[in-house]
């Protein structure tokens, strides 16, 4: 079954991490992404950029809105995923368990609905 592997986190203490820590953080998501190749579990998966960078598109009253920015406004904010394909629910949560931003941040794991 596939699930997506949702990584949130707090972008405004992401942007006071020093270049050394930055660069210790790629190297532990280089490893895990590694380890989820050979384990034959990754479909796919993709760093975001900042939420300053995004555009949200609504559609009220027949008319399309844009706004600039996030929409929640909340403290973690969506900064990547993975797509895994494992056997079950556990394996997901293993796996999301191992995520390098799961100690300070939070990985929500849906199921996906094959249309």
């Amino acid at each position: 079954m596939k699930y997506l592997l949702m990584i949130y986190s707090d972008e405004a203490a992401e942007a006071t991490m020093t270049e050394a820590d930055n660069a210790a953080e790629m190297a532990a998501y280089g490893a895990y992404a590694g380890a989820m190749v050979e384990a034959g579990v990754m479909v796919g998966g993709e760093r975001l950029r900042p939420t300053t960078d995004a555009t949200c598109v609504r559609l009220r009253n027949g008319q399309t809105e844009l706004l600039n920015g996030p929409y929640a406004d909340t403290r973690e904010q969506l900064g990547g995923y993975f797509m895994i394909e494992v056997p079950d629910l556990d394996a997901a949560l293993h796996w999301a368990a191992r995520c390098p931003t799961a100690p300070h941040g939070t990985i929500e794991v849906r199921p996906v609905w094959e249309m």
